[in-house]
């Protein structure tokens, strides 16, 4: 299992996993307290209803980790990303990139457009920029943008996953790339974990785990909807954005919605997801979740998840060498 991370970014991880940027969801607190526990932290930068609330996330999460690490030097604390939609209909697509440009985040992952502006920017103060792609040409199309990693969102993903088998997608994709690798699809327990890497990927990108997080912003109907639902209760659609993704068919039910006949949605707005604007239902009614959503059963403090998540990355770990 080569390993294509910087050492710096490995001697900062207790296990190769980014808790995924969800919108609405991923919270400063939870950010920080994943870094804590020695995992990359992100959240996306839509979810501050404005950029004056933005800025204040952006001086908590910096603040409060620096002086994790001023009062314990031998802790790993795992660097912070943010979440950059960089299509231009992103109607805080500059204010955002100045804060950006302000702060500094160490890792900056672009969604739903060209990376190729940001990567200068944020290569010119040291940081790192992750892609997410969800099929071949679009990971083509990025890798030749300079980014340094790209995060393969394959069948099974929360949120706008993509229709790839995990094997087929990161085995074409390794033809072509030799950075860093992001695999993102029903990645929910430490064996998952160890899985990915035995695929090629460098870190695991793991977001339906957090939803269930103390910490996230999940309304405690959206929480409960997840413990009692498996991945038979997603249905895949564009319904709701206009880009295929999956949702929880209980919370569709619940907004009045037949699954059955949902109205398709033919291109995605983001001025919807403009937070100092009403909440559309697609974004704040409709739930989203992968398909590992089947193994969640509690909700914890993200600390907790991540203490479980290294045991049982670890565990499985020595049982493959045991094995050998």
């Amino acid at each position: 299992m080569k390993n294509t991370l910087p050492q710096q970014l490995t001697e900062q991880l207790e296990i190769p996993v980014i808790a995924a940027p969800m919108f609405l969801i991923s919270s400063p607190k939870l950010v920080i307290e994943s870094c804590k526990s020695g995992i990359i932290g992100s959240f996306p930068l839509l979810n501050a209803r404005t950029g004056a609330i933005l800025e204040d996330w952006l001086q908590q999460i910096t603040t409060e980790l620096e002086q994790i690490k001023s009062e314990e030097p031998s802790r790993r604390v795992a660097p912070w990303a943010v979440n950059f939609i960089v299509h231009r209909s992103n109607k805080r697509f500059e204010e955002d990139l100045e804060l950006i440009k302000k702060y500094q985040p160490p890792i900056v992952i672009t969604s739903l457009g060209n990376p190729k502006p940001i990567v200068k920017i944020v290569h010119d103060y040291g940081g790192l920029v992750f892609s997410d792609v969800a099929n071949l040409a679009h990971a083509r199309k990025a890798a030749d943008t300079g980014v340094d990693g790209l995060i393969l969102v394959c069948n099974g993903a929360g949120g706008h996953a993509g229709t790839t088998n995990p094997f087929a997608f990161i085995s074409a994709v390794k033809q072509f790339w030799d950075g860093i690798t992001i695999l993102a699809g029903s990645i929910t327990n430490g064996q998952d974990i160890l899985a990915s890497q035995a695929l090629g990927a460098d870190i695991s990108y793991m977001g339906t785990r957090f939803i269930a997080a103390s910490e996230s912003f999940a309304s405690d109907d959206y929480q409960q909807m997840l413990i009692d639902s498996t991945f038979e209760d997603l249905v895949y659609t564009d319904a709701f954005s206009g880009v295929n993704a999956n949702y929880l068919i209980p919370s569709i039910q619940k907004a009045g919605l037949d699954p059955e006949n949902l109205q398709k949605k033919e291109d995605i707005d983001f001025s919807e997801m403009d937070q100092s604007k009403p909440k559309a239902n697609a974004w704040k009614d409709i739930w989203s979740a992968g398909q590992g959503v089947t193994t969640i059963k509690d909700v914890k403090p993200v600390a907790d998840i991540i203490t479980e998540l290294k045991n049982d990355y670890h565990h499985a770990l020595d049982a493959l060498v045991k094995n050998k």
